[in-house]
């Protein structure tokens, strides 16, 4: 019992930061996407790893319902097309993985979302760069203090934690409440 208390309360003591520190941070991200979906725009979303599922679970809430019936929203996790993640990994390396993607498929008004534990994902910077080259609006969910990802994007919401494990289940909460406050806004 002592292992399953004891991250119970690691996992307890982490979003109870995020709910200290994070609130507008979140609340700012969600209009962010709302903006951008409701002027015609649609979200891109990233991650390694479990940040990879997270992009996915994200896309999934948006694009099939969250809590109710309604319109889809674009959403789009770009860590699901297996042959170009490898043909752009072998070509040119995973670094630009997502890179390719939202060099090919944002346009000026999408939403980039960027998903890493550490904040330093460089595949995950690359794109996030490219996409504010090409006028979208980002936004990040990091922890371990953000790393150079917080620093680079419009808006960003920064776990703070140092454990992967705690850092990804609280992004999900987080990822949650956003879609919420978006199919709240949205419908």
């Amino acid at each position: 019992m002592d292992a399953i208390n004891k991250h119970l309360r690691g996992h307890l003591n982490v979003v109870s930061r995020v709910y200290e520190e994070q609130g507008e941070a979140i609340r700012r991200a969600a209009d962010l996407i709302i903006e951008g979906l409701a002027e015609g725009g649609k979200l891109l979303i990233m991650g390694n790893g479990g940040s990879a599922a997270d992009a996915q679970h994200f896309a999934a809430e948006l694009v099939g319902r969250f809590r109710r019936h309604r319109k889809a929203l674009p959403a789009i996790a770009l860590s699901t097309d297996t042959s170009i993640l490898t043909s752009v990994s072998n070509d040119y390396g995973f670094e630009k993985v997502f890179q390719r993607q939202i060099e090919a498929l944002a346009k000026k008004g999408d939403v980039v979302c960027g998903i890493s534990t550490s904040g330093n994902s460089p595949n995950v910077l690359q794109a996030l760069e490219t996409a504010r080259a090409q006028g979208c609006p980002t936004l990040s969910l990091t922890g371990q203090g953000g790393g150079r990802i917080a620093e680079i994007t419009d808006r960003g919401i920064v776990v703070s934690a140092d454990e992967v494990p705690f850092i990804q289940e609280t992004h999900l909460i987080i990822i949650h409440i956003l879609c919420g406050l978006i199919e709240d806004d949205l419908t």
